[in-house]
């Protein structure tokens, strides 16, 4: 297996093997279609299945075979007419899987020591029906939850593999089934946690309403749950009714993030600009909320439409759709019409990035939120040789050739001899930001 976050695909990887098998999100759409031609070009077959075949299977007439949707109803199908000689191009349903029947994914396949951040996944599904997103269509609106079992069992294979530290929970909305949590899952994984000595801190993501339940919020913390991201879009109600963000509407969002960071999560988020409904002022509004709300990743992108959203049906029934969503919402690129005409839009989400992410307002959200945040998850502050060899590397880019030397030093000094308990954190996010400058602004 080859993962190409992390490392290069070569012909001898591929020149052994009878078929190649390709995963991807839409995201991927290049890194795949130079995949698929370097297949191609050494004449191997290739099985495809993932979100994004899934999605927009009929641009892919090069594939042999196309196993859509999940796989724990299409790919044996596939498997069986295989070993018969009789495997047909293309195998979907429009069925959910059973996921209590979900084997264990084999992570010893993964090279271990090159991830910062593992994956685990307890749902699939959402309750909500936002007309920009497609998972209610690719994974339907009822929540389907693996066994307490087997995500005890995940954990205990990933620990045994030696991994630590960071573990995302990659589910849709993982407040799904608040009761379950409570009554069942939390109290597995903080006993699971105890018992061996806290290897991993979670993230997850949730809709915004986790902040009216205080008891959910506190038992996610004893459990290891140290950032959760959370689906803001914008602070106007007109665009969040345009958009059906019911669940975000006619409330405090401000007040909501800063109750579940003063939980002892940190709450990252994402944004959008280009709805209907915004205005000229929604720029300075989206920069305003941002740094009020102490958001240190607040994720920030341009209106799209991907195929099977219902938003992408309304744009193609005006007559405003104008190509295929290529998943990346922050290359300045839109694949419909916008309302606003574009060289505005285009304009103010640039302002936007210059808003939150140059150095000053950068440090200054930075630092107003570690003031008020109590970390409270064990493993996520915890020293060991590879962070002290990060932090040197930091001091010697960031307190001396990055143009924000200045607000990294003065960050430095405060969480150092002001906060400690935050001092790590504090580093960690001036990483960020010179990583958010250099893809954003530079």
């Amino acid at each position: 297996m080859v993962d190409l976050n992390i490392e290069s695909l070569h012909d001898q990887d591929m020149l052994w093997a009878d078929y190649i098998l390709i995963s991807a999100m839409s995201v991927q759409t290049k890194s795949t279609n130079e995949i698929i031609a370097r297949c191609q070009q050494l004449n191997k077959k290739i099985i495809a299945g993932g979100p994004l075949f899934t999605a927009e299977f009929e641009n892919y007439s090069m594939i042999d075979h196309l196993v859509l949707n999940e796989a724990e109803i299409t790919l044996q199908p596939f498997i069986d007419d295989l070993e018969k000689g009789v495997a047909k191009r293309v195998y979907s349903s429009e069925s959910f899987a059973n996921v209590t029947e979900t084997p264990i994914p084999d992570y010893s396949l993964l090279q271990i020591g090159h991830y910062a951040s593992l994956s685990i996944q307890y749902t699939r599904g959402c309750p909500f029906n936002c007309d920009f997103c497609d998972i209610t269509a690719l994974f339907g609106k009822k929540v389907r939850a693996k066994t307490t079992a087997q995500i005890l069992a995940e954990l205990n294979s990933l620990n045994k593999l030696g991994f630590n530290g960071s573990l995302f929970f990659v589910d849709d909305n993982f407040i799904g089934n608040r009761r379950v949590l409570k009554q069942e899952l939390l109290p597995a994984i903080i006993n699971w946690m105890e018992v061996n000595n806290h290897p991993f801190h979670f993230l997850t993501e949730a809709s915004v309403n986790l902040a009216d339940d205080e008891k959910l919020m506190q038992m996610m913390v004893k459990a290891g749950f140290a950032k959760v991201f959370v689906g803001i879009e914008t602070p106007d109600e007109a665009s969040l009714a345009e958009c059906s963000k019911t669940q975000n509407n006619n409330r405090d969002l401000i007040d909501a993030i800063q109750k579940i960071q003063a939980s002892g999560m940190e709450v990252s988020a994402g944004f959008i600009v280009g709805f209907d409904n915004d205005s000229s002022t929604i720029f300075q509004r989206q920069i305003d909320f941002i740094q009020k709300s102490g958001i240190i990743s607040a994720m920030v992108g341009l209106l799209n439409a991907p195929k099977k959203t219902r938003l992408y049906e309304r744009l193609n029934n005006e007559g405003r759709i104008l190509t295929d969503f290529d998943g990346d919402n922050t290359n300045f690129a839109l694949n419909f019409i916008p309302k606003m005409k574009k060289e505005d839009l285009l304009e103010g989400y640039q302002k936007i990035l210059d808003g939150i992410y140059s150095c000053k307002p950068y440090f200054e959200r930075v630092k107003q939120f570690l003031v008020d945040f109590e970390p409270k998850v064990k493993n996520q502050t915890k020293i060991d040789h590879k962070k002290i060899k990060a932090l040197l590397r930091s001091i010697v880019i960031l307190g001396i050739v990055d143009e924000g030397r200045l607000y990294f030093w003065k960050l430095f000094f405060w969480s150092l001899f002001k906060k400690p308990k935050v001092f790590p954190l504090a580093i960690t996010y001036a990483v960020y930001g010179f990583h958010y400058r250099k893809v954003f602004i530079n």
